[in-house]
C-alpha cells in the first residue's frame, strides 16, 4: 500500500465529493433499512434519491471540473 497524494485536488472538489458520497451512501443505507422494515415505498424512494443524487453529482463534475 502507498499513500495517496491529495495536494493536486482542489478543496472545493474534495468537499463536493465528500458531501455527495455521504448523501448517496446514506440514502442507499436508509433504503436498505426501510426494505428490511418492509416499508417498500420509502425504500424505493430512498433508492431513487440515491440515483438522482449520483446523476446530479456526475453532472456537476462534468460541468465544473472536467
Amino acid at each position: 500500500m502507498s499513500l495517496v497524494d491529495l495536494s493536486s485536488t482542489s478543496a472545493s472538489l474534495f468537499i463536493l465529493g465528500v458531501i455527495f458520497l455521504m448523501l448517496i451512501f446514506g440514502l442507499l443505507s436508509f433504503g436498505i433499512l426501510r426494505m428490511f422494515q418492509q416499508r417498500f415505498r420509502t425504500g424505493w424512494i430512498s433508492f431513487a434519491g440515491a440515483v438522482i443524487s449520483f446523476v446530479v453529482f456526475m453532472f456537476i463534475l462534468n460541468k465544473w471540473y472536467l
